[in-house]
């Protein structure tokens, strides 16, 4: 938890935080006690391994289903996510493909398929004209409005971000729709009303995995906002649910480290990594283990990253923003620039101006820097790390007082954001003040 949340959350195609600015429209949640439902729910890997052999044996008896193929399609989407497990992307890719072949016109299933698809892949451009397409079939669907409210969060386009998502609460406000509301007031720091949208989420919940979900976010919203005691009463919670639920124990795991636990955290983290060793624990452990002052075995994670992102590129996801936040990890400032760069000239949300920032920071560049971090500044995110980089930007440029400040604005937002920055950022706040 020491990154902002589209870095370590990995913008999955569940939910995609929300990264432009509201400045004229605003998103209205219905009124508690109007109808909703929430969203189709995967109900764990069983449930999902179930549909996918159920559509195969469909299709075994009959290949021509253009709907069978969609479906299966979309459940490979939802098993790279639940799994972790990029090798289903061109399985998805191949179904939904299928589909459409059989079914070239006004085949909305198979094109809102293809565009969860893109997102999954962090193909947000590929990912909006599929959902323009499938909303042409579908114009009152959902999930269509879903997919499309992703792509342009993070495409950086506002206006068209804001009005997919509330087509979509209008027309099913239930999980999907309410968590996506959430990340969008987070991102402009209306807190209070991203924790009422997701407390709309978890009331709305029936499925476990759905009930995971939103406690995860609800302690991921209190942590980020340094409240220890509210985040770990929902990831127990959670936990009550579905006591082996990896990111709850990921939660748990973070707040132990920002305690002090560190011995706790760390089996915590060691635990969680032989699980489910995907880029979020993985990173999360190896900086735990560099603050702690065990390099070796920080090293073998990063060893274990870069397996996963040859496989997450193999499978044709982009991954150039969380290669890029690895980078700046490892120390290799160059690296990281030149895949933030890349990133941001495909889009421009907040948090990708702040990877931008803070890489030019690292590589002395911090004339440059202090455009992009005002950019992430620029919708009212209240991010700790964001505000760190700020700081750390302003204090190269010289600007002292600014710097103060901002560096005090991260510690008050979550003086435990980061295993390695948070220190830093109290350190250079006592250096910068007695140089005043």
């Amino acid at each position: 938890m020491s990154t902002p949340p589209s870095a370590r959350a990995r913008v999955t195609a569940v939910l995609i935080v929300l990264g432009a600015g509201l400045l004229a429209t605003s998103v209205t949640l219905p009124e508690p006690g109007s109808p909703s439902s929430a969203a189709p729910a995967a109900g764990g890997p069983g449930a999902l391994d179930r549909a996918i052999t159920t559509a195969q044996d469909k299709l075994a008896r009959r290949d021509r289903d253009p709907r069978t193929w969609a479906v299966l399609g979309g459940a490979y989407v939802e098993a790279a996510r639940a799994k972790g497990d990029p090798a289903y992307y061109p399985k998805a890719e191949e179904a939904l493909r299928k589909s459409l072949a059989q079914q070239p016109d006004g085949n909305g299933p198979a094109l809102s398929g293809l565009g969860a698809l893109a997102n999954a892949r962090h193909d947000f451009a590929a990912a909006r004209d599929w959902g323009e397409k499938a909303k042409a079939a579908l114009p009152d669907n959902a999930e269509v409005h879903g997919v499309l409210t992703d792509a342009y969060t993070q495409l950086g386009d506002t206006g068209a971000a804001t009005a997919a998502l509330q087509r979509m609460l209008d027309l099913k406000p239930g999980v999907s729709s309410f968590t996506r509301a959430a990340y969008e007031f987070e991102l402009h720091g209306r807190v209070d009303d991203a924790r009422h949208a997701l407390d709309r989420a978890l009331t709305d919940a029936v499925d476990p995995g759905d009930v995971v979900f939103c406690r995860h976010l609800l302690g991921k919203l209190a942590f980020d906002n340094g409240d220890l005691d509210t985040a770990q009463r929902h990831f127990d919670a959670g936990l009550l649910a579905v006591p082996d639920a990896a990111s709850l124990l990921q939660g748990r795991a973070a707040v132990a480290a920002a305690r002090g636990r560190t011995g706790e955290a760390l089996a915590g983290f060691e635990d969680l990594v032989s699980r489910q060793p995907n880029l979020d624990n993985l990173q999360e452990y190896a900086l735990l283990l560099t603050s702690a002052g065990a390099p070796e075995p920080a090293a073998r994670q990063y060893t274990a990253i870069e397996r996963l992102q040859r496989l997450d590129a193999g499978s044709g996801a982009n991954i150039d923003l969380e290669a890029s936040l690895v980078a700046v990890d490892r120390g290799n400032a160059a690296q990281a620039l030149e895949l933030a760069q890349a990133e941001w000239a495909r889009r421009q949300p907040v948090f990708v101006a702040d990877a931008v920032a803070w890489a030019l920071h690292l590589n002395g560049r911090d004339a440059e820097a202090l455009g992009y971090a005002e950019r992430a500044a620029s919708t009212g995110w209240r991010s700790a790390a964001a505000s760190y980089h700020r700081g750390m930007i302003l204090a190269g440029l010289g600007r002292t007082a600014e710097a103060v400040t901002a560096l005090t604005e991260a510690l008050r937002i979550n003086p435990h954001f980061s295993a390695v920055g948070a220190p830093a950022a109290r350190a250079a706040v006592q250096q910068l003040g007695g140089a005043r």
